[in-house]
């Protein structure tokens, strides 16, 4: 079983590639941002952790963490920011490693992905076998958060300068996948880096 991340910068077709990939193999496909909103879930370590760095008041009546507020308290004071990650990323880093172990007792899990666009910047390259960059040309990815989010160009510019540059991510990366173009040229991409797999490694 091959443990793979993949990452890439917004607009790049992450989503769509995942897709296909849940398709198409056996394998289990975890996006590190819904894994960050379990880990935060009441009665969870980083739920009292979260709860005992920035008090109650970050409670909403039903118990859970209240984001916004959550959200407010950390632009309000920088610092907790890096107390807060300090919580979030090895609680997601564990919740994936006994996902993993799962996986590879069950027997019949070929691929095992994470998905994210922070994986580089979070160490996952020293913890997957692979990792994996989802490109798109730079017009393309403008393009594509204009017309599916609506995003306004002054905003698509504001989290493009926020990300990674693509050398920075192929620097990282292990393997590229150019989605600049048609989704089934980037599958011919995937069928053949997945058939060169030997699955008993």
């Amino acid at each position: 079983m091959r443990f793979i991340g993949i990452t890439g910068g917004v607009g790049a077709g992450k989503t769509e590639i995942l897709k296909y990939i849940g398709r198409h193999y056996k394998c289990e496909i975890y996006l590190a941002d819904e894994i960050g909103h379990k880990v935060k879930e009441p009665g969870t370590e980083g739920y009292h952790a979260l709860v005992a760095l920035m008090g109650d008041g970050i409670l909403a009546p039903d118990g859970q963490i209240d984001k916004p507020v959550m959200a407010a308290k950390i632009f309000a004071d920088p610092t907790l920011l890096e107390q807060v990650n300090a919580i979030i990323h090895p609680a997601v880093k564990k919740y994936l490693a006994d996902r993993l172990a799962e996986a590879k007792n069950k027997g019949d899990v070929e691929l095992f992905f994470v998905e994210a666009a922070l994986l580089i910047e979070s160490g996952y390259e020293h913890i997957v076998d692979e990792m994996w960059y989802i490109y798109a040309r730079e017009d393309v990815r403008r393009r594509r958060l204009s017309e599916s989010r609506g995003y306004t160009p002054e905003k698509i510019e504001k989290i493009i300068a926020s990300q990674l540059s693509e050398e920075e991510f192929r620097q990282h990366c292990d393997f590229v996948i150019d989605n600049s173009d048609s989704l089934e040229d980037s599958y011919r991409q995937i069928r053949q880096k997945l058939e060169a797999y030997s699955w008993k490694e």
